[in-house]
């Protein structure tokens, strides 16, 4: 193996490490608590993905008195932002993904495994392997205030939750739910409203 090619795997490992490991070095763990500290919101260990690099840069907004559970994974690549909205709750192992823009407002719940994102792998290369083709979006993916997902939805690009629905475990969300409404199914399809007794 000639010494170019050593040196080109030595920076894809550097490059990977640095994406997928960083958050683990202690200094680099305690600046992540500083960070959200300064946010008044809380994260219990593991956290995984460019948590530390987002918030430094802006990118990754979280409100106060949000608590992230152990292994919530936050991926936010490039310009990508992420809003974590106030008192908001993610659960263990909640995934969220942003290619462009994720947001889930004030006081949501996401029970564990949730995944959130606004884009997909491309496929429609047949010369590219799959995880050579980068992403595509429908555009930004929000869920409004005071959302409770069950265990693990899946919300996908370019959707909109409204505020106050209750989406069922196990739902995948292919299209926008309307505020106040009771949501499930592999799609989701509003089962019913949420009515407030006056």
């Amino acid at each position: 193996m000639r010494n170019s090619d050593l040196a080109r795997q030595a920076r894809l490992w550097a490059q990977k490490w640095r994406w997928y490991e960083r958050n683990s070095l202690p200094w680099n763990r305690a600046r992540i608590h500083w960070e959200l500290m300064r946010r008044e919101a809380f994260v219990r260990w593991p956290v995984h993905g460019n948590v530390l690099q987002a918030l430094r840069e802006g990118r990754l907004q979280v409100g106060a008195g949000a608590l992230l559970e152990p292994d919530v994974w936050i991926t936010a690549p490039g310009k990508a932002r992420v809003r974590i909205g106030a008192g908001t709750f993610l659960n263990l192992g909640v995934m969220i993904a942003a290619e462009e823009l994720v947001e889930i407002g004030d006081h949501c719940m996401l029970a564990n495994g949730c995944f959130i994102t606004d884009s997909s792998h491309r496929y429609d290369d047949p010369e590219k392997p799959v995880p050579w083709q980068g992403f595509t979006s429908k555009g930004p993916t929000r869920l409004g205030d005071n959302v409770w997902l069950g265990a693990n939805v899946v919300v996908t690009s370019g959707v909109s939750i409204g505020e106050r629905c209750v989406i069922g475990a196990n739902s995948v969300v292919t299209r926008d739910v309307e505020p106040f409404s009771v949501a499930a199914g592999v799609p989701a399809r509003v089962l019913r409203k949420i009515d407030y007794d006056s």
